[in-house]
């Protein structure tokens, strides 16, 4: 599958949206101008997936700030605009959007010039120039932080342990960890104890990663919707495995397997199909670690149909592969089964 550091983080991951208050109330965006609230309405589009939906929304705010002279909705409205290209595969597109924002940037309109940053950073990290996108994150992390920024501070030194080298991505996911306590951001709390945890992993160091994810866990299900809150559960589970405590793995992962069937029977769709996938392959290693063949071999052959319900041989080839292939090595050392 994807790096387990990606399947979590790309699933997790979110930003701060806006919402609008109950009726009765007064409306938090009476007093904004037009432009400000077309910016809102894109941002409500984009933390909702709807990336060409907020674009065009995005354009429209661009348009209408033009018009009232309004700079930092220009800024922000521009950038996003790239942004929206860049996550539906359009970067080129995009890229002329970012140039524009980046001319009508400035650092003395802070809202403007953080939002710009993040969206340059974005851009080079998906060029794959980790250093410059570090060096941009860094940037708009202090920024951010000297103009009391604290939410896109936070989304800055996640970033930032995403992109730097693994020695500095525990220093960075901690920076942004603080950051957020500091703004009273606990809404990113959850994202970022994750990307700890992952870091982690990676880096071997499992009962840490445990740790950090059973606190990543505390928040998605005091903060986060449902998948988030069963993600979690599947990760802890997950870290449980990897320390050697296979009882308690299995109590985490068997009532994940239940809840994302339940899911996928309400609805079908390929991210329920993903986490039955996911959470079969997990209760597979466990059955080899008992020596039970047959079992694990039951329960990876549904995972790779799941996983491939799930288009996983499109965003993660080398990984699928990985998996058919630990699939054909089991039934070639006991044909039997």
């Amino acid at each position: 599958m994807r790096s387990n550091r990606g399947v979590v983080w790309l699933a997790l991951v979110f930003l701060v949206g806006f919402s609008v208050s109950a009726r009765g109330h007064e409306d938090p965006m009476a007093h904004l101008s037009h432009a400000e609230q077309l910016l809102v309405q894109g941002d409500e589009a984009f933390q909702s997936r709807n990336y060409t939906q907020a674009g065009e929304i995005y354009k429209l705010s661009a348009q209408q700030a033009e018009e009232e002279e309004h700079q930092h909705v220009l800024v922000e409205a521009l950038a996003q605009v790239a942004r929206s290209y860049l996550i539906t595969d359009r970067k080129e597109e995009g890229r002329t959007w970012l140039e524009r924002a980046e001319k009508a940037a400035s650092p003395s309109v802070p809202l403007g010039w953080s939002r710009y940053l993040g969206v340059r950073g974005r851009f080079e990290w998906q060029d794959e120039d980790l250093e410059k996108a570090t060096a941009t994150f860094t940037e708009m992390y202090n920024y951010c932080l000297e103009h009391e920024l604290h939410s896109r501070a936070v989304d800055a030194a996640h970033m930032v342990a995403i992109t730097a080298p693994p020695e500095k991505q525990i220093v960075w996911a901690s920076k942004g960890i603080w950051a957020a306590e500091k703004g009273d951001v606990e809404e990113w709390l959850g994202p970022l104890w994750n990307n700890l945890g992952w870091t982690y992993e990676d880096l071997g160091r499992h009962e840490e990663s445990l740790d950090a994810l059973l606190k990543a866990r505390e928040y998605h299900w005091k903060l986060g919707g449902e998948m988030n809150k069963l993600i979690a559960d599947w990760s802890v589970g997950h870290a449980y495995r990897m320390i050697g405590e296979h009882q308690a793995a299995a109590q985490w992962i068997r009532p994940v397997l239940a809840w994302s069937e339940r899911l996928y029977d309400i609805e079908p769709s390929p991210e329920a199909a993903e986490w039955i996938g996911h959470s079969c392959r997990e209760l597979g290693e466990l059955a080899l670690q008992r020596g039970e063949q047959q079992e694990a071999l039951e329960y990876f052959r549904r995972a790779r149909e799941k996983l491939e319900e799930a288009g996983m041989a499109e965003w993660d080839a080398d990984g699928f592969d990985e998996f058919s292939q630990q699939i054909e090595k089991i039934i070639s050392e006991f044909p039997e089964q």
